[in-house]
C-alpha cells in the first residue's frame, strides 16, 4: 500500500495507544511513534511500547527522556506516594500534572520537523480516570495552540490532533483493536507492575482494563 501521509503517534505501551497506532496505520499513515521516559514508576511500559511499535508497523519509534519526576505531585512519578489500590473520588493521585500537554508539545515539535501536520493520541473520555487532559475541549484547545505557536502553522499548515478512541468504551476499543490485529498480549496498562512486568490487577488502570475485556467478552491475553 502506497503511503503519502505521515503522523506522529503517542505510544505509551498500553492498550489504548496500541489501538490508536493500529487505527492510524489503517487510515493510511506512515507512523512515527513517540514514547516518553518521564520518570514513571511503571517504566516497564517502555519495553511494551517498543514491542508494540515493532508489531504495529511503526516506521520509526523514539523515546524522549523528560524526567518529570522532579516536580512531584503524582503517584506515578513520586515514589513517596502510593498508587491507589481501590477506587477513589475526584481526580486520582495518579494524574501527572500537565503530562499530555508536555507530550503533545514534544510530538508537535517532531511533527514540524518531519513536515507532518497529524498527531495521534489515545485518550478516552468514557472509560477513564477523569484526567482533565483527556477531554475533547482540551484537545480542541491544544490543536488551536499548535496552529498558533508554530512556524508551520503561521506559514499556512494546519495541524490536526486525532483522538480516535475519545468517545469509545473500553470494550469498544478492545473489539476495534482485535479487528485490526492488535496483540494486546504485548501491552502493559498497569501503574504498579512488579519487576517482571506483571500487572498488579488492582490499580485504576488494571481495573479499567479488566472491565473492558470482561465487557468485550474476551480474555486478556496479557494475563494468560
Amino acid at each position: 500500500m502506497a503511503v503519502d501521509k505521515t503522523a506522529v503517534v503517542l505510544l505509551s505501551g498500553g492498550l489504548d495507544s496500541a489501538t490508536t497506532l493500529a487505527m492510524a496505520r489503517k487510515a493510511g499513515f506512515r507512523c512515527y511513534a513517540l514514547s516518553f521516559d518521564y520518570g514513571q514508576r511503571h517504566k516497564k511500559e517502555l519495553e511494551a511500547a517498543a514491542a508494540v511499535a515493532r508489531a504495529g508497523g511503526a516506521h520509526e519509534h523514539r523515546v524522549a527522556a523528560l524526567g518529570m519526576g522532579f516536580i512531584g505531585g503524582s503517584a506515578l512519578t513520586d515514589l513517596a506516594l502510593s498508587v491507589p489500590q481501590a477506587p477513589t473520588t475526584g481526580i486520582p493521585i495518579t494524574y501527572v500534572p500537565a503530562r499530555n500537554t508536555v507530550f503533545l508539545a514534544v510530538a508537535l515539535g517532531w511533527a514540524e520537523v518531519l513536515g507532518t501536520q497529524d498527531l495521534f493520541i489515545g485518550v478516552n473520555a468514557i472509560d477513564y480516570s477523569g484526567y482533565p487532559d483527556c477531554r475533547p475541549e482540551y484537545l480542541a484547545a491544544f490543536e488551536n495552540l499548535a496552529n498558533l505557536a508554530t512556524k508551520a502553522g503561521v506559514e499556512g499548515a494546519r495541524f490536526h490532533v486525532h483522538a480516535p478512541l475519545l468517545h469509545l468504551t473500553k470494550a469498544e476499543i478492545i473489539k476495534a483493536g482485535m479487528e485490526l490485529g492488535v496483540d494486546y498480549g504485548l501491552t502493559l496498562s498497569c501503574y504498579a507492575p512488579n519487576e517482571a512486568g506483571r500487572p498488579c490487577r488492582t490499580c485504576d488502570a488494571c481495573r479499567l482494563r479488566a472491565k473492558g475485556f470482561a465487557d468485550a467478552g474476551v480474555a486478556d491475553p496479557a494475563l494468560i
